[in-house]
């Protein structure tokens, strides 16, 4: 698998004028977390927005009883509630001057240094359309010196390692696995994110970034916005937006940058309707990368989606939670057998 990356190198300090842009709903104690570690930053915003969807007042009492320089607090009508629309909401209340949009998820804590590393990013590749951050609490990842070939349950980039998930050791069995470097789509989509980049400190070029953890120029907005097709929890409307705008720029992904991501289950779907979404939604973004897809495109999306649906099923037996199992099972099968009369409609 080929490997398409660029070193990160060392420049001088320099104030570049940012937002950051917080969707949030029904999530006060995390959030608070997550400004408290803005508040140690080495770089500081120059304007936080949090755009807050909840349906009581408890995250605007957390805001009230905790200072924070630059910070804005909107609560937003039902109208502009969930993920994508809060966030275009957000745009909207930008400051005209600043240069870049960051954006968090509201159960993300940084690193002390992560503004500082996302922004050099812009100097150092002044091509850069968006730049996203890298998340380092979930994957153990190990370093290889020398040549190394890797086995069957392993999987190695740019000279680290990490086990590799049930699901893709299968589809290495199947052929199905992604011919594509991590942060790039193939051309039958279920590639790898940019999750499987290593912890290398460098700086890789990507076609994909995750939303929660992601920055962008705000002049990409004067053309781009997020699509509202992914209502509410707006599962995979990072992937459909940054694939968009990597068809006319460069995107990044600086693994220096980096803060924890912790998974709050507060705010989530039900798991049939997430069910549904991994497969209705992951059709839509399949098409935004590839609009007419050949014959072997549609046999391998098929195959793949339909082997992970079988995998969620086997969980029923083997997972802890069973009934989350079986409810994710059946919302991608209806997922699936409604695409054969009602597909989505790209917007």
């Amino acid at each position: 698998m080929g490997e398409k990356f660029v070193l990160g190198k060392s420049i001088k300090k320099s104030r570049v004028n940012f937002s950051v842009i917080i969707c949030t709903y029904m999530r006060p104690a995390p959030l608070l977390n997550l400004l408290q570690s803005i508040q140690r930053q080495s770089l500081y915003p120059t304007e936080i927005l949090v755009i807050d969807g909840s349906t009581n007042n408890k995250t605007e009492t957390i805001i009230k009883e905790n200072q924070f320089q630059n910070l804005k607090y909107f609560l937003v009508a039902e109208d502009n509630r969930g993920l994508t629309k809060q966030r275009n909401f957000g745009i909207s209340k930008v400051n005209e001057e600043n240069e870049v949009i960051c954006f968090l998820d509201d159960d993300t804590v940084l690193e002390t240094d992560y503004f500082e590393n996302l922004l050099k990013t812009y100097k150092l590749f002044p091509n850069a359309l968006g730049v996203g951050g890298y998340i380092f609490n979930e994957i153990e990842w190990t370093k290889v010196e020398g040549d190394y070939s890797s086995n069957k349950n392993e999987f190695y980039f740019d000279g680290w390692k990490r086990k590799d998930g049930s699901r893709f050791v299968l589809r290495k069995k199947l052929k199905l696995d992604s011919d594509c470097p991590p942060g790039f789509s193939p051309s039958f989509s279920h590639g790898r994110s940019v999750g499987f980049l290593p912890p290398s400190n460098k700086t890789y070029q990507v076609e994909q970034l995750m939303g929660g953890v992601s920055s962008f120029r705000k002049s990409v907005f004067e053309k781009f916005s997020f699509s509202t097709y992914f209502e509410g929890y707006g599962l995979y409307e990072d992937a459909d937006f940054t694939l968009r705008v990597s068809k006319t720029g460069n995107l990044y992904l600086n693994t220096a940058a980096k803060l924890s991501h912790f998974h709050a289950e507060s705010g989530r779907p039900n798991q049939y309707q997430y069910g549904k979404m991994v497969v209705r939604n992951g059709w839509y973004v399949w098409r935004i990368k590839n609009p007419k897809p050949n014959l072997k495109d549609r046999f391998k999306w098929n195959s793949i989606t339909i082997l992970l649906t079988f995998i969620r099923f086997t969980n029923i037996i083997t997972a802890n939670n069973k009934k989350a199992a079986f409810t994710e099972t059946v919302g991608r099968i209806i997922g699936w057998w409604s695409l054969l009369f009602n597909k989505p409609k790209q917007q």
